[in-house]
């Protein structure tokens, strides 16, 4: 048996659809601005804990559910994976969700099916795993501080990017480093 109302009402990301009614086509706006949720984005690009998350969203009541219809925006933070310089940037995302109504399926229904359907608990609805799908797959797979970043020197670690002309004397093979002081004293 599915238990009702386990979303806390007060959670920043729950949105509470009484107003709707079950009637189709009844819809309202909504604007607000949550905290980021921790882990809202990848390891080396996210949006930081307790930000601004900016919403702009539309309710609808349809026959099934509650279709949620709008876009984020938030802050990002991170650091570029060839120089490990800071990153600052921001994301803009669209999404588009259906919450069923919790009597529209029936338990057994749902155990035969993927659980990649949201459902309404009670009036209650959860955006948070919608925005962070959203947010996540927006990002770069490989964020970078700019387009052709050279990143960092492999023998010394130093960034490219600061010193263009960064070089190192070609390095001599272990197997002939015995023979090269022979060429020392035959200049």
């Amino acid at each position: 048996m599915i238990s009702l109302n386990n979303l806390d009402p007060r959670a920043p990301f729950v949105l509470d659809t009484r107003d709707l009614g079950r009637r189709p086509g009844s819809q309202r706006e909504v604007t607000l601005s949550a905290p980021a949720p921790a882990d809202l984005g990848i390891e080396v690009l996210s949006v930081p804990v307790d930000s601004p998350v900016e919403l702009d969203l539309r309710l609808e009541a349809v026959m099934d559910g509650v279709l949620v219809t709008g876009g984020a925006h938030a802050a990002l933070a991170g650091e570029c994976v060839r120089c490990l310089e800071p990153i600052a940037d921001e994301v803009d995302v669209t999404f588009q969700e259906l919450y069923m109504y919790d009597d529209t399926r029936d338990a057994a229904s749902l155990d035969d099916e993927d659980d990649d359907i949201s459902m309404l608990e009670g009036d209650l609805l959860d955006l948070e795993p919608v925005l962070r799908d959203a947010v996540v797959l927006a990002l770069p797979f490989q964020p970078l501080c700019q387009d052709d970043c050279p990143g960092l020197c492999p023998e010394c670690g130093a960034r490219l990017a600061d010193d263009p002309d960064h070089s190192h004397d070609e390095p001599i093979d272990p197997r002939w480093a015995g023979l090269a002081g022979l060429n020392d004293g035959q200049d």
